[in-house]
């Protein structure tokens, strides 16, 4: 039987937030002002983005650069800096929380359970904790994306539904005031699913063609950030693809799963980039965040939704309890290590908890 340090754990710690407000996070000097209201706003600006970037995401294998890199805070730093002047809320978005995995060795369902409440929690105290540095706070819009790539990746839209429902209830039951979900529905209100997406990629899609060339240039020293980052999803998203479709009652051969995978991996980029595109029209003034491993530079700061964790999403596992707090491990790892089962009072499965 494995032990938990041979899986892919994920620590839960909510203690390591924190700050260093002598972090030189400043934007170009056209954009300070010699009065004392002009610095103290700066000094807000940099101590809230300091917060954001204490739980950045980086590449495996990548450095993590300094919280005061200028190529990382540059472009966040200027929509803090403005909303800050207005004295308005910061506002983030994160595209996040799109449906549960379809495999049934990784979840425990389609619906949001313990896993969910924990990665809502982190973000509800990172609302808290930057509250008490700038009174009007940050707002942080999830932006649902099951709906833009559910037929692809193999959910169904009821359970795609009914996830985002649930999201919202928990929401509110949390109280997470600061934080609120948009979906593709919110927008193409009047359309069927299938008409929704073919609206999306035809005024927000980028061709194939290009995204292939993206892809292939990522792998190459010379690679830009973008293109190194549409080289790292394109991996990422075929594993997770290739996952998904391997399990039990499934009847195709492994090399035919993998070249699915490899094939659908492109159209999920096409969709989630159309899908940015979209939500960089809608929310013009926000700072854009990222589930994803971003790396020094990138138009987006990666963000880990729980703790110290490093890539295991609520969607894609489920949370155990241990001695030293709550993990994210795939359900058949949680099984493997002999967890128990836990429900909520109506009877719902909520979590593993490990045997003393």
């Amino acid at each position: 039987m494995p032990t938990i340090k041979e899986t892919a754990a994920v620590q839960v710690n909510f203690g390591s937030f924190g700050s260093d407000s002598s972090i030189d996070m400043t934007p170009p000097a056209h954009s300070r002002e010699g009065s004392l209201e002009s610095d103290f706003s700066l000094e807000t600006a940099r101590r809230i983005l300091a917060e954001v970037m204490s739980f950045r995401r980086v590449p495996a294998g990548v450095s993590l650069c300094a919280l005061g890199c200028q190529n990382c805070a540059s472009l966040p730093m200027k929509k803090i800096l403005a909303a800050v002047k207005k004295n308005e809320p910061v506002t983030f978005v994160l595209p996040a929380f799109p449906g549960k995995s379809p495999n049934p060795e990784k979840v425990l369902g389609h619906l949001p359970d313990y896993a969910e409440r924990l990665a809502l929690n982190f973000l509800g105290t990172l609302c808290k904790r930057i509250k008490r540095i700038y009174t009007p706070g940050i707002k942080i819009i999830l932006c649902s994306d099951g709906r833009v790539f559910s037929d692809v990746i193999g959910m169904e839209e009821t359970n795609v539904t009914a996830y985002q429902a649930e999201i919202g209830k928990l929401i509110e039951e949390m109280s997470l005031t600061d934080i609120s979900l948009f979906n593709l529905d919110d927008f193409y209100t009047d359309l069927h699913f299938t008409q929704m997406r073919d609206e999306l990629m035809k005024n927000h899609g980028q061709s194939l063609e290009l995204l292939k060339l993206k892809v292939r240039s990522g792998a190459q020293a010379s690679a830009s950030p973008e293109e190194q980052e549409s080289n790292r999803m394109y991996s990422g998203i075929t594993r997770f693809l290739f996952e998904d479709a391997m399990h039990a009652g499934q009847t195709k051969s492994r090399s035919a799963v993998q070249k699915e995978a490899r094939v659908k991996a492109y159209e999920v980029i096409r969709r989630s980039n159309a899908w940015s595109n979209l939500l960089f029209e809608i929310f013009p003034d926000a700072v854009r965040l990222s589930i994803h491993p971003q790396t020094c530079g990138a138009k987006k700061l990666g963000i880990r939704l729980i703790g110290d964790e490093n890539w295991m999403t609520p969607w894609h596992g489920v949370a155990v309890e241990g001695k030293k707090g709550f993990v994210l491990l795939k359900r058949s790892e949680a099984e493997a290590l002999g967890a128990n089962l836990i429900y909520t009072a109506d009877g719902r499965a909520s979590h593993y908890q490990l045997r003393a």
